[in-house]
């Protein structure tokens, strides 16, 4: 059998909360080809958020997949989801064999450049339940990403998350800190995210 992906983890030594990463949960062969399958298959999308009462075109294209009946909403968008693909599939089906937890909502997003961004927040969603785990996994383009404590404002990790990573966030994680995906002054490449969640 081909060994599809490596693992070798790093567990983050923060207070209050389980943050462990993957710098290379799939190999690079692998994960370009999910990556261009991904960037050529998803039915893209930019929703508009309200920013200080107006309505704003959302920094990055996202699109939800999941379980039937299932929708997902942040920031005022309701999303529904549609059927899960072969190539999302055998992602979740690696991720839920890793980890011993069970996805039923993927959420992807597309960064195109170094313009498009994310700015602090947690998923926290009342239908995610009071302490919800997110697997995020990464392909494409490296990028920064930021978490920081919501009452110890020294607690700050910066990482750079790499093609063909995971990032875990697990218990604690959406209830203490908050997380960003900043904009870069250097240029970038597209980056495709997609942020495993359970939907109760």
């Amino acid at each position: 059998m081909l060994n599809l992906f490596k693992l070798d983890p790093i567990r983050l030594h923060l207070p209050d909360a389980e943050f462990i990463y993957y710098p290379q949960f799939f190999n690079k062969d692998l994960a370009d080809e999910l990556y261009q399958k991904l960037l050529d298959e998803t039915p893209w999308q930019q929703d508009e958020i309200t920013l200080f009462g107006k309505k704003v075109p959302q920094p990055r294209l996202t699109c939800l997949y999941g379980n039937e009946g299932k929708p997902y909403g942040y920031s005022g968008i309701i999303m529904q989801p549609h059927p899960w693909t072969v190539a999302l599939t055998y992602i979740k089906d690696c991720l839920e064999k890793e980890t011993q937890l069970h996805f039923t909502t993927v959420l992807l997003n597309l960064y195109r450049n170094e313009k498009d961004s994310n700015g602090w927040h947690a998923d926290n969603e009342k239908e995610l339940g009071k302490d919800p785990f997110i697997a995020s996994i990464s392909l494409g383009e490296t990028r920064k990403f930021q978490l920081k404590h919501n009452r110890l404002p020294n607690i700050k990790q910066d990482l750079n998350l790499e093609h063909g990573s995971l990032f875990l966030m697990k218990s604690g994680s959406q209830t203490h800190y908050k997380h960003q995906l900043p904009k870069s002054t250097q240029p970038k490449n597209n980056r495709i995210n997609l942020t495993f969640r359970n939907i109760l």
